[in-house]
């Protein structure tokens, strides 16, 4: 950004200029644009898109020298203009290695992917608060080789390189949908820098889904040619003209019919081999094809020149689109230049003239139109990232100075503070806000969901072919999870979304914030209840954040083991809904009290499990995932701490040889379990033995930092704790005190040790005394390896990499064997 608030961009493989036209129209300044032909870069210049000439990069992004110079010109932008960080990058790397549309696929397309690498790579280095990539619809599954040589989707490398700086979110979308006027599906991929991961989630920068409008909609006010015509008003209206005795092939042609389907063999496309007919190949089936004026427009490729390529003939004349009628229907406006020629200069030539400067010009503009994204794509993007920039965001400090100054814990003042600031801080904040001065959330461990996670969640969220959809929130609080619910489903006919929180409060503030965004597809119901206690059918969606906290009250119908409002919240979901995502306090993986909720998701069906670690709830120190149901042969397994994604088998993870569900599982993993045994023991950690007991001298207790690495005693000055032998007696840890026939282990630690308990001593509740089932006897040998660098990393791997919840407790005392061999 400028210092006169102006935002910056970089365009790499910019064509001619045709996308990014929509950045400049908003006002973005461009830093640079760099595309390898000289004749396409012309373009950009005579439409003004740098401020100087040197931001016009022609080359080769693989070469150095290329990258050097758009490094150059950041420093340039940066030293001259205070411009304080590229604020956006857009790259739509040449996809004719990949795209489906291509039948000449060479062997070296995976090489030739290495354009995105470069990209990718760029974008590390440049830095931007946004990027937007553009491709084809197998952009993301397509293989790649990276700058390691390793070959990997490119969907993977973009996440392996960019997802611990960015948001990211991806999607396959026909661009009718969102506001172009003609057919084009492309996988859109945009990243959204994590400095602001709190105010907003990469999808709420998608384009807006439009109703699509038909070709008669977009050209059918132009005016019809003849051979050769040229309409006099507009140069770029023309009759492109070509080999006439083609015309007999398509002059009879009904809208919608190709000129192979025509009953003589003399119409259908063709060539004369010696006196035979040889008739041409019609590979795609939509060659020689003319339109239908009540169909949305075809995708506009690279040879729209040509009768034979794919879906170019006029609905009702006998020729291809003109130029003017492909801008029209690539949404490039009538001001975008493609000559250095006014409008009204070229249409006042005479025909030989026109003809002339058509021969020389017209198959680059076609070309470039071909391969452009409309320009109503990234100027929709250019918008909102316009608008959310412009926006005041608030950190916790200030919301927390914010709540006090204007007293905001009492309902009214936090109503009447939204509804006169709601145009000026943004949405995300006012939630934000608006949770944080809510103490009964507070009181049940009701924790303000962030756009980053809400981000994650929706990329997995199901896809609905139906015409109508029902969705419950069912602790929808302020409504966090709207805006991506509202963007995800906005092309669904009608979606019945149920807003359920128990705070009449918050739901009253939920309706200020979101009643002038609700799309005319949702039909949005609050409902104040308690979703326990709500009654309804079956849906096809429970998404959201449920309470954490503890309760005491027993529910009918659900896991006995259950004591959380989360675990509840979810078993009532999976009666309810064909599709669940929620999120889940992480130890839903493996303790006891979810065993029973883990088989009953079994059953379900588990389609990814999303781990946020600590990274879920800014400042509580608890980890969470995100569980999404779904039938499907692999389940996802994604770290975002890690930055680590592996599909599994469902087989895989819940194989019934292990105490719970271990998500991160591999062959390391399956080598050192299958050289084990396991299950030897049975556990007992102390709860009664605290500090006030804790005296100078007496009967020693061992703590956790008594128990060095190699899992031998040790004494720590000023930690070194006992206790009186009066005081110790009515504890159940007393029975221990002359038990030399168990073993210990430090609690809560990724470094496991174990060591045989001598008598005369106790532990408190920080080391475990695992208990053989049968009576045992380890080796040093055996012993040893448990502290060993190999079995520490199985162990993580074994404990799904968690950090909070490391207790070692009837599930988790499992994992101390002995080796098979010894």
């Amino acid at each position: 950004m400028l210092f006169n608030q102006t935002l910056t961009y970089i365009s790499l493989f910019s064509g001619a200029g045709v996308g990014c036209y929509g950045l400049l129209e908003e006002g973005f300044e461009c830093v640079a644009t760099n595309e390898i032909l000289e004749k396409r870069l012309n373009i950009q210049r005579i439409n003004n898109k740098c401020k100087l000439d040197e931001g016009y990069i022609c080359g080769d992004i693989k070469e150095l020298e290329t990258k050097e110079k758009i490094l150059k010109r950041i420093g340039f932008y940066s030293k001259n203009f205070g411009n304080d960080r590229v604020d956006l990058v857009v790259a739509t790397p040449p996809c004719q290695g990949m795209s489906v549309a291509n039948h000449k696929k060479k062997n070296d397309e995976i090489k030739r992917n290495s354009l995105v690498v470069e990209s990718i790579d760029l974008i590390k280095q440049i830095k931007p608060r946004f990027f937007i990539l553009e491709n084809v619809p197998s952009f993301y599954k397509t293989g790649c080789i990276d700058k390691n040589d390793n070959l990997l989707e490119i969907g993977s490398m973009i996440e392996q390189n960019l997802s611990g700086d960015y948001m990211l979110y991806d999607e396959v979308i026909n661009f009718k949908n969102f506001g172009a006027n003609s057919s084009r599906t492309r996988t859109l991929v945009i990243g959204v820098c994590k400095e602001f991961k709190d105010f907003v989630s990469a999808l709420e920068f998608f384009p807006d889904f439009k109703e699509e409008k038909t070709l008669k909609e977009v050209i059918g006010s132009l005016k019809p040619l003849t051979w050769g015509e040229y309409d006099s008003a507009d140069f770029y209206h023309s009759f492109r003209t070509y080999p006439k005795h083609m015309q007999e092939w398509i002059k009879d042609l009904k809208e919608g019919q190709s000129a192979f389907e025509n009953a003589e063999l003399n119409k259908k496309p063709h060539r004369v081999v010696g006196n035979k007919i040889v008739l041409n190949v019609s590979k795609n089936g939509d060659k020689y094809k003319r339109q239908k004026y009540h169909s949305v427009a075809p995708c506009i490729h690279t040879r729209n020149d040509q009768m034979a390529s794919q879906n170019t003939i006029h609905p009702k004349d006998d020729r291809v689109f003109s130029i003017r009628e492909l801008m029209l229907l690539m949404n490039i406006p009538s001001r975008f230049k493609w000559l250095d020629s006014e409008l009204q200069e070229l249409s006042a030539l005479n025909q030989q003239e026109k003809e002339k400067i058509s021969k020389q010009n017209e198959m680059n503009i076609r070309q470039s139109i071909g391969e452009a994204v409309p320009t109503i794509i990234f100027k929709q993007i250019a918008i909102k990232i316009k608008n959310f920039m412009s926006q005041t965001h608030l950190e916790p400090k200030e919301i927390i100075r914010l709540i006090d100054a204007h007293h905001l814990l009492e309902p009214k003042n936090l109503k009447r503070f939204i509804l006169e600031n709601k145009n000026k801080i943004a949405r995300a904040s006012l939630v934000s806000l608006a949770e944080m001065s809510n103490s009964k959330r507070i009181e049940k461990s009701a924790y303000f969901t962030n756009p980053f996670i809400i981000n994650e969640i929706a990329k997995l969220l199901p896809s609905f072919k139906q015409e109508s959809v029902t969705i419950i929130e069912p602790s929808v609080g302020c409504g966090n999870f709207l805006s991506a619910l509202f963007k995800k489903y906005a092309s669904v006919k009608k979606v019945y979304l149920k807003c359920i929180d128990i705070d009449k409060n918050s739901l009253e503030i939920l309706e200020i914030l979101y009643k002038d965004c609700i799309p005319n597809n949702f039909e949005m119901e609050l409902i104040c209840t308690d979703f326990l206690a709500y009654e309804c059918g079956k849906v096809d969606l429970i998404v959201g954040n449920p309470p954490f906290g503890k309760t005491h009250e027993r529910f009918k119908g659900y896991s006995l083991g259950l004591t959380h409002l989360a675990g509840i919240f979810l078993e009532k979901s999976l009666k309810l809904a064909n599709f669940i995502a929620m999120v889940m306090p992480k130890n839903l993986l493996n303790t006891k009290e979810y065993a029973e909720t883990r088989t009953k998701l079994e059953k379900k069906g588990v389609g990814a499990i999303l781990d946020f670690g600590e990274l879920g709830f800014k400042g509580v120190l608890v980890e969470t995932i995100a569980i999404v149901t779904q039938k499907s042969k692999e389940i996802l397994a994604r770290s975002l701490p890690l930055n680590l994604s592996i599909k599994q088998k469902p087989s895989y993870i819940f194989d019934k040889q292990l105490p719970y569900w271990v998500i991160y599982r591999n062959a390391f993993f399956d080598k050192v379990f299958h050289s084990m045994q396991f299950g030897l023991f049975e556990v007992f950690r102390d709860r009664q033995i605290t500090n006030s007991v804790l005296v100078k001298n007496g009967i020693r207790v061992i703590k956790s930092r008594n128990i060095d690495e190699n899992g031998k005693i040790i004494s720590v000055e000023n930690y070194d704790s006992y206790i009186q032998k009066e005081v110790l007696n009515p504890f159940k840890i007393a029975s221990f005190l002359d038990r030399d026939d168990v073993y210990l282990t430090p609690n809560m630690t990724y470094k496991p040790r174990i060591l045989k308990k001598e008598k005369g001593y106790v532990v408190n509740g920080s080391v475990a005394i695992l208990i053989p089932k049968n009576p045992i006897s380890l080796s040093k040998k055996q012993c040893d390896y448990i502290s060993s660098v190999g079995f520490r990393d199985f162990y993580k791997i074994a404990r799904n990499y968690q950090t909070r919840t490391l207790n070692i407790d009837s599930m988790s005392c499992f994992w101390f064997g002995i080796l098979k061999d010894s």
